[in-house]
This record gives structure tokens, sequence and C-alpha cells, in this order.
């Protein structure tokens, strides 16, 4: 098996684009791609990956990846004839696109390869209406078990029941925030972690998001700020929580010999790829780590390398109390101890290991097919020393983590991916 390494990433901003259509935002980040790769066309490009989860909303569902990128074929952008295969897996889905690219070069299958993720949520003004609201709520539900709801429904409500809370759902919110809430009185009753700490995590993301021209939110919050925010699921105020949005984000990987033959000025900008791991959610012991310390192990294991080495990291902050849970499972600190880590400043710019230097999801946002590529593109900016005020001294290794879907007290499916400059 040989190296991998990225050679280009892109990523549109997010938020609310009604005007602009899944094709619109598949070429922004696929032209943006090239340009950051120095590529004229993608005529090199052996296998694609394309990642979307809301596109049958648009009555398009099967060939979506082939849909959306025809237009560039047409123009000879895009390759003909090229495979492209179509990946789903609610939040972890870009994740999932770049893990089959990079397992195309590692594997010697391909020497270029690329993932490319799409979501798009907010409809144009004149297709809106409170009904539409809804189906995109029922939409989002997607990402549970429907054949048996009552058995994760059940689950939550006893846990629930265990921390003194009685488990509800509203048509205000999604069902997530309102698992996610459980899950950290959980945390709360067991280590005595404090929503204060979740709001310090929530507000030093925000005041990130003010210098990332990609973010949805681009406002600075105090802890009081996040504090006094609407309630949406106690302890989860408005703030701790991750807006839907519109975006696309792309990533091309290639093999060391194909970046030999590539100019120096590419070279030097691009990025190793020392570990991509998955696993799989299930009904889980409260007791027992979930399913991002599993990935996470085999990401270490796979790459040599320790918790201590990396100096930068996303994690999939779809509420703030996630990133108190996984600083402790991806091994920053032990567990229980993800409160005081977050709350005392260890995530922050200067702190052991920067953690959602882009904003997170809480303020870059959440186009839930496109984030995890987002993620990845966030590290390589990072590893570049391309991030501005946002840049973390001399960061050397990265470390993604990226989430989807629910099964009983955890995520579906969970990525972690190393990176290292080269």
């Amino acid at each position: 098996m040989q190296d991998v390494f990225v050679i280009g990433s892109h990523s549109t901003s997010f938020g609310k684009k009604p005007d602009q259509s899944f094709k619109d935002l598949t070429r922004e980040t696929y032209m943006g791609l090239l340009e950051d790769s120095g590529l004229a066309n993608g005529d090199d490009i052996e296998f694609a990956y394309f990642g979307n989860c809301a596109m049958h909303g648009a009555k398009q569902g099967t060939i979506r990846g082939q849909v959306c990128t025809i237009e560039l074929v047409d123009e000879g952008l895009f390759p003909k004839r090229i495979p492209l295969i179509n990946v789903e897996g609610a939040c972890a889905t870009g994740s999932m696109a770049f893990h089959s690219a990079w397992k195309d070069v590692l594997s010697g299958g391909s020497d270029l390869a690329v993932a490319i993720g799409v979501e798009k949520l907010f409809l144009p003004k004149a297709v809106k209406s409170p009904e539409m609201k809804k189906k995109m709520m029922k939409g989002f539900m997607n990402g549970v078990d429907n054949f048996d709801i009552e058995r994760i429904t059940e689950e939550y409500e006893r846990a629930a029941d265990f921390v003194g809370y009685k488990f509800e759902t509203g048509v205000d919110r999604s069902f997530f925030m309102d698992t996610y809430a459980v899950q950290a009185q959980m945390h709360m009753k067991k280590y005595g972690t404090t929503q204060r700490q979740i709001a310090t995590g929530a507000a030093k993301n925000h005041n990130f998001g003010v210098d990332n021209p990609l973010a949805q939110y681009r406002f600075p919050q105090t802890v009081e700020e996040v504090l006094d925010d609407r309630e949406v699921s106690f302890p989860l105020t408005r703030s701790m929580c991750a807006p839907i949005g519109d975006g696309s984000a792309s990533v091309l990987l290639a093999s060391e010999s194909y970046l030999r033959k590539l100019p120096v000025s590419v070279q030097r900008r691009s990025v190793r790829v020392r570990a991509s791991t998955l696993s799989g959610g299930y009904y889980r012991d409260w007791d027992e780590p979930s399913l991002s310390r599993v990935a996470a192990k085999k990401a270490y294991s796979m790459s040599g390398l320790t918790p201590g080495q990396v100096d930068v990291a996303e994690v999939h902050d779809a509420c703030s109390f996630c990133e108190i849970y996984q600083v402790e499972m991806l091994g920053f600190c032990e567990d229980g101890d993800g409160g005081p880590f977050v709350g005392g400043g260890e995530t922050a710019l200067e702190g052991r290991v920067p953690i959602n230097t882009s904003g997170g999801l809480v303020s870059k946002g959440h186009p839930v097919g496109a984030t995890g590529l987002s993620m990845i593109h966030e590290l390589i900016t990072q590893l570049r020393g391309e991030s501005g005020v946002r840049q973390v001294e001399d960061a050397r290794i990265a470390l993604q983590e990226n989430g989807g879907g629910v099964i009983g007290l955890e995520e579906a499916a969970c990525s972690v991916v190393l990176l290292e400059s080269f």
C-alpha cells in the first residue's frame, strides 16, 4: 500500500442560500478544488464519491452525484465515464466519501480520487411553507431507526428517568437535540459537569467563527450570553446547538507517485493522511465508551501517533456538550475530565489542544452532507499555515472526529481522520 496525500481542499461558505441549487453548490466547491489543487480540469481523476442526504426531498435520488456533475462533464471540467458512487451516512456522509476515496488511493486502485459533499436545506422563499418545514424536520428523522422508533425512545426515557428528567421531543427543535440533552445530563450527574462548562466551549467556538469567513454565524458570544439564550432542551441553549444550512466541500486525494509529478508549489501544500477510520454504533451499556473511542484507537494504532501529538482538532459539536464528551473519547483527557478541560480553556487557541478553530458546527454551520469534508478542509488550512488569526502555531498533526445518526446513546457512525503536514 502507498501513502495518500491531500493535494487540494475547498469549502464554500455555509449559511442560508435559498437561491443556489444543488448543482450550483457542487460547481462552486469543485471549481474551488481545482483551483486549490493547481489543476486546469479533472481529467486525471479516476474515481469520485458524492455525499448528500437531503436531495431526495427535492425529488432527486439514486444518481445524485451524476446529476450534479453532468454539466461539468459537458464543459470538459469533470472527467467523462468516471465511476461515481453516491454516499449517504447522516452527518458522517462527507467523511464516508473521504474514507472511500482514501481507500481507493491507498490500495493502488486509483492515483487520484475526489470526495464531494453537498447539502441544501433552505428552499427559495416561494417554496417555503409550514408544511415544508415539517417535511424538513421529518427528514432529519432518517438518521434514526424508524423501523423500531419505540426502542430508541424507550432507551432515552429510561436514561432521562435516571437523571430525574422527562424525555420529551418538540416540533420546534430536532429530535437529536433532545437526545444530546439527555446524554449531557447523564454526564453532569456522573461527573459533575456544569452547564457553564458547556457554555464556555460554545462561546469559544462562536468567537472562532467571527474570524472564519466561511462560517454561518460570525458574531461573538460571551459565556453569559450563551447561558442566557433561549433554552432548547436543558442544559442546551440555542447558542449551544448547530444551525442547519446550505453548503458544499470537497477534497482531492492523490498517491505519492502522482504527487511527485506535480509542481513543487503543490507538493509543498500537500498534507499526508496518516489514518482514516470508521466505526459503527449500537445500543451500548451506559458505562461503555462511545464508538468515537473505537475509531480513535484504530486511528492512533494505524498511524503510530498518540493523543498527545495532536496539535489541532475538529470535533462534531452538533451541540456543545459533544466537545466535552469527545475530548475524553479521543484521549485528550481522562473520562469525566472533559468539563474542566473545556471549561478551563484547554481547547482554546492557546490551550493544550485547540479544537474547532473553524467555529465548530455551532458557529460554522452544519449542512449535513458537507460537514465532514468541511472539517477536513479546516484542518488542511491549519496544517498549511493559512488560517490567519485562527492559526495554531506550528500545527503539524491534526485530527477530525465526525459522527452521524443516532443508535442508542451514541451515533450510528463515526469517522476519525489523522492528518500530517508534508
